[in-house]
């Protein structure tokens, strides 16, 4: 089964007031840019539940979607987000 992952742009970007570009990555193309060291910030916008339940990746920071317009503040603006 090959799992897809949202570089979900949109949302964030849109808070921000700019344009965005969605784009759709494979579990093979995130360990790629892993392995080159891309410079990357994990959103998991799913509630702690989840998490728990599911997982996540290393390093994630989690602001479910409820809260996402109240702490948009603590998403970089000057990196890549992978959100999920």
């Amino acid at each position: 089964m090959k799992r897809r992952i949202l570089l979900a742009l949109s949302t964030v970007a849109g808070l921000f007031g700019q344009n965005s570009q969605d784009k759709d990555l494979t579990a093979d193309e995130l360990k790629g840019m892993l392995d080159k060291k891309v410079k990357l910030f994990f959103l998991d916008v799913r509630e702690p539940k989840e998490i728990e339940e599911l997982g996540s990746i290393e390093g994630y920071v989690n602001i479910p979607m409820s809260q996402l317009e109240a702490r948009v503040k603590e998403i970089p603006k000057d990196v890549l987000i992978v959100a999920g």
